[in-house]
């Protein structure tokens, strides 16, 4: 990598953790171009030129984070010898990244965040191969094995994160939700729906 691409990497995640800070600390509302070159220092020039707009840096923000999200969940899930101990510790996995990033959490879970992602769904799926990919096969081999059912992976995952992701984002915005009872209580609950023994 030429020195001209590492600097200009370097700007990017500068630019990137500046917007998640400002994020955090002020919601979407107080992210705006000028709060970035301001406290950044980056010019907003050289913003436009990596991220193309201010809903750029957005998407990138959360790409980024939906990136180290799958790394914590494959990780995860590799250590896992057992289907019904995987499906545990992807959830265990999840909350704790929640507990431990909510500003991350809070953008990846946001409107904003839905739109983007329904809009460039194929596009994000496809950046995010390598990290996918595992886990697909890790659930492949399950189902040969007995332990999952026999449905698709799309829909394994779905049945897997959409319980975790509702209690996610209820926890993020109305805060009626104990993520210590969530994590006690979801693993068991998701198992029936996924394991072997409940296919039809």
């Amino acid at each position: 990598m030429s020195p001209k691409q590492q600097r200009g990497e370097a700007t990017v995640e500068q630019v990137l953790d500046t917007a998640l800070c400002i994020y955090a600390s002020s919601g979407e509302a107080g992210l705006t171009l000028g709060a970035i070159t301001k406290a950044s220092g980056v010019s907003s020039g050289s913003i436009y030129h990596h991220f193309g707009s201010l809903d750029g840096v957005l998407a990138a923000l959360a790409l980024r984070t939906v990136g180290q999200l799958l790394q914590a969940l494959g990780t995860a899930l590799m250590r896992a010898a057992e289907a019904r101990s995987g499906v545990r510790d992807v959830v265990l996995a999840y909350l704790e990244f929640v507990r431990t990033h909510p500003g991350e959490a809070r953008l990846i879970h946001s409107v904003t965040a839905d739109r983007e992602g329904m809009a460039q769904a194929g596009q994000i799926r496809d950046s995010q191969e390598a990290r996918l990919a595992p886990i697909t096969l890790w659930i492949q081999a399950h189902q040969e094995s007995g332990e999952l059912a026999e449905l698709s992976a799309p829909l394994i995952e779905s049945l897997v994160m959409g319980p975790v992701v509702a209690v996610v984002r209820r926890w993020l915005t109305v805060g009626d939700i104990d993520l210590d009872e969530a994590a006690r209580v979801l693993p068991d609950q998701i198992w029936r729906s996924v394991g072997r023994h409940q296919a039809v």
